[in-house]
Formats: C-alpha cells, sequence, structure tokens
C-alpha cells in the first residue's frame, strides 16, 4: 500500500507538471511555453502550447498523414505566429505522444478523429475563456478541418487548410496520368512496371505504395528509393490504411459547397501537379463569406517545410487582420 500511494504521489506530480501552464509575466504580459495531457475522446491525448502573450488569439494546427506529428519540426513554421497567436500543436488518436500515452482503445475511424477535433476545440475555448479561434490543417487534417467548417463554422474566425484534400479520387486519377507519362519519357523501365501494378481507385495497400513511392521520388526525396522506406511505410499502411481508404471517397464538391466561415486556402503547385488545381476548382466552387487562395510556387505538399516564412506572412498579415475588421 505504501509503495502504491508513492507510485500515485509520482503520477500526480509528473501529470502536475505537465498540465499547469507556465506563466512568466513580463511587464504584465503572461507567456506560455508548455504541454499538457488532455482526456479527450475517453484518453489521455498530447497538446502543446506556445505564444509570448497569453491575450492573443487561439490558433490550432490540425495534423496530417493520418498519424503524422507536426510537434518535432514545428517551431521551423511558428517562430512568429508565436508571437501573434497561442499555438497549439496537437498529437492526434494513435500519433506521437498520444500513442505513447495510451493506443486507441477502439479501431480509429475518421468520424471518431473528428469527435475528437471539436471535443479539444471546445476544451481550448474553455480554458482560455473564447468564443473562437483560428483553426489550420494540412492535408489529411482537412479531413477534421472541413467538418468543424462546416458543422460549427460559429467557433472559427478563419480555417486555414492547407493542401487540403478535396477530391481525392480525382486527386489519384491526375497523379497517375503525370506519373505514368514522366515514368515513360524518362525511360524509367522500373517506375513504368511498379505504376502498371497501381489500379484506381486505390484500394490496397500496394496501389498507394507504389503511387506515393514514385511521386516521392519523381518530386526528387531520395530515400523513397531506400528499402527503409519501402519498410516504414508499410508499417504506417498497416495502422492507417483501412481508415484512409474509406475516408478518402468524400467529394467536398458534393458533401460541402457552402462554408459559413471565412475560409482561406494554402496550396504548393512547385511541383506543378495538375492535382493542385482541383483545390482552386473548388475555391472557385465554394461559396464562404471571405474566401482567398494563396499559391505557394516553391512548394509541393509541405508548404510548412518549403517556405515557412511566407506561410507565417500571409497568417499574420492578411488573414489575421481580416477577422476583426
Amino acid at each position: 500500500m505504501k509503495e502504491d500511494m508513492k507510485h500515485l504521489l509520482a503520477v500526480f506530480i509528473f501529470i502536475s507538471s505537465i498540465v499547469i501552464v507556465q506563466a512568466k509575466p513580463v511587464n504584465g504580459i503572461v507567456k506560455i511555453d508548455t504541454t499538457e495531457v488532455v482526456k479527450i475522446g475517453g484518453i489521455k491525448q498530447f497538446i502543446k502550447l506556445q505564444g509570448t502573450d497569453q491575450t492573443k488569439p487561439l490558433l490550432l494546427f490540425l495534423h496530417g498523414g493520418p498519424g503524422t506529428s507536426l510537434i518535432p519540426v514545428a517551431d521551423q513554421f511558428t517562430d512568429q505566429l508565436k508571437n501573434n497567436f497561442i499555438v497549439v500543436q496537437w498529437d492526434q488518436r494513435n500519433t506521437g505522444e498520444t500513442l505513447k500515452l495510451n493506443p486507441s482503445p477502439e479501431a480509429v475511424s475518421l468520424e471518431l478523429l473528428q469527435k475528437d477535433t471539436y471535443e479539444l476545440l471546445k476544451h481550448l475555448l474553455r480554458k482560455f475563456n473564447r468564443k473562437k479561434l483560428f483553426l489550420v490543417s494540412h492535408s489529411f487534417g482537412s479531413m477534421m478541418g472541413f467538418n468543424i467548417g462546416g458543422k460549427h463554422p460559429e467557433l472559427l474566425y478563419a480555417y486555414i487548410p492547407i493542401s487540403g484534400i478535396v477530391d481525392q479520387r480525382r486527386s489519384e486519377k491526375l497523379t497517375m496520368e503525370m506519373l505514368n507519362k514522366w515514368a515513360r519519357e524518362t525511360k524509367n523501365d522500373a517506375a513504368v512496371k511498379e505504376l502498371a501494378l497501381v489500379k484506381i481507385p486505390f484500394e490496397r495497400e500496394d496501389d498507394l505504395f507504389y503511387s506515393q513511392k514514385w511521386l516521392f521520388i519523381h518530386n526528387g526525396v531520395d530515400f523513397a528509393k531506400e528499402d527503409g522506406f519501402k519498410v516504414k511505410y508499410h508499417d504506417w499502411l498497416a495502422m492507417w490504411f483501412p481508415m484512409w481508404k474509406k475516408s478518402v471517397t468524400n467529394n467536398l464538391f458534393k458533401t460541402l459547397p457552402i462554408l459559413k466561415c471565412p475560409v482561406y486556402f494554402i496550396e504548393g503547385n512547385g511541383d506543378q501537379q495538375k492535382s493542385h488545381y482541383i483545390v482552386e476548382d473548388y475555391y472557385k466552387f465554394l461559396k464562404a463569406p471571405k474566401k482567398e487562395l494563396f499559391w505557394f510556387e516553391k512548394s509541393g505538399h509541405t508548404v510548412f517545410n518549403s517556405e515557412p516564412e511566407k506561410l507565417q506572412q500571409v497568417i499574420i498579415e492578411q488573414i489575421l487582420p481580416a477577422a476583426f475588421k
């Protein structure tokens, strides 16, 4: 019993050290730089909060993947944002630090991640006594972001999808057309052979694997040529492919023609893939109180890696002021 009490005390001290915001008043301004473990969706989930002033607006990032945490690289594209927002990074269910704390006790579905997102958003608004926040997503994170924007627009100053997923089936078709043409024109026999194995729509793990392998190689990611890439990608497929396959059947042209909150699309077209222009088509199609599309000409899918300064400038200088006009 005595050892149990010691263990419980140690756990309490550890959790307390995580959840208490590290308040550092400087000239009356409280700085935030902390991590928290919060109960979301019935399990412990990990978030990181950073900002130079606790009175600034909240900005929540939804990472993509699924299962790809942004926390290890977030400082590279939030150094300026932290001066203008309280920036929140979240490791979603079965991802990063949240996975280390507790694997999901139930099969992960898009609906479950969407519920988690709404619950976390409400937690943050209560914690900081706010009515709204800014929501940013990358890639698969838009599956949660568009859901929040569609169902709870009153909670958002603005929604900012980076490389958003709009019509994945059409995107798959355009990407495969581009890759097959490239493989033939460059006489890349290995690419021609493996791409011929891919069926559209992607129903098998290998369909997604070979398409992504050669897309990475086409875009200059040499790691995709190594055996280690195949092992890591198949580990990811084992966990996420069933959910991914079901989730990407959604077509926003049909399911979300109207958003009742401001929306700002950020898209990199530096790799000159035709699939990027699906987002442009949706931007023109979508009805919203405010909307804009920002092109990043030096970027592909991961804008925050290739043009972090421009990304932050767009959010700080154009999107933030528009919310308070």
